[in-house]
């Protein structure tokens, strides 16, 4: 599931994420469980009532590894 991060067009982080999303251009999004919830459970909501699919990864190191950065990310999205 999540090697097709590294070679799939994609944005990287809430800021990011939030924009796509506010421009219909995300296909499905990637949520670390570890990340705040606080911050990330508005984005899931509005991708769930989009009919955007919504995919859990454990870490926040582990989908940022996967999505090709050095560092965590809470969100990752698969874009048009």
């Amino acid at each position: 599931m999540l090697d097709k991060l590294i070679n799939k067009k994609k944005v990287i982080g809430l800021k990011q994420t939030n924009r796509a999303l506010k421009d219909n251009l995300v296909v499905s999004i990637y949520v670390a469980r570890d990340a705040d919830e606080r911050i990330v459970s508005p984005l899931v909501a509005s991708c769930r009532d989009k009919g955007i699919k919504v995919f859990y990864v454990d870490t926040m190191k582990e989908l940022g590894n996967n999505a090709g950065i050095d560092i965590g990310s809470a969100v990752v999205a698969l874009i048009k």
